[in-house]
């Protein structure tokens, strides 16, 4: 297994990857990204995400999506946006070694912190960052406006 920063050619397997995550969790339709979307925000002059991926005999299997972030109490963070292993390769340790490579990134690049959301039914996945030292927050509630909630608000509030 080789962990390695991802290339254009990885984008169909990488979009592959994530269209299973979404069908993982019971959003299979909600995929809206391409491989252009891809290639144009992670691969231009200025990126706007990193992503690692877990490679076998020149397969992708697994990978790890993350970007960084401000804030406003301690500086430069790391968000991990999705650590996705292929579900026929769960258990191998793929999922560990991408989490440890996005880890190890956010210690050489000194940030403060490295954060993530995690669905509440994945106990897999949550007793694996409990056991890796992670908090899980239970008194923080993740806040989200998608694209038509951004629309209504602004047509309701058109001064802004």
């Amino acid at each position: 297994m080789i962990i390695r920063k991802a290339t254009k050619q990885d984008l169909p397997q990488i979009l592959q990857l994530i269209k299973e995550l979404a069908a993982f969790e019971n959003e299979p339709d909600a995929v809206e990204i391409s491989i252009d979307d891809l290639e144009v925000n992670g691969f231009s002059e200025n990126p706007l995400y990193q992503c690692v991926v877990a490679e076998i005999d020149t397969q992708i299997y697994g990978m790890a999506l993350y970007y960084y972030r401000f804030s406003t109490w301690k500086g430069k963070t790391i968000h991990l946006e999705d650590l996705i292993v292929s579900k026929d390769s769960r258990g191998a340790g793929i999922g560990y070694n991408l989490y440890k490579a996005v880890i190890a990134q956010a210690q050489k690049d000194k940030v403060k912190r490295v954060e993530w959301v995690v669905l509440n039914w994945n106990k897999p996945a949550i007793d694996f960052y409990e056991k890796s030292g992670a908090k899980i927050f239970d008194d923080w509630r993740i806040v989200q406006m998608d694209e038509a909630g951004i629309n209504a608000f602004l047509n309701e509030n058109p001064s802004v």
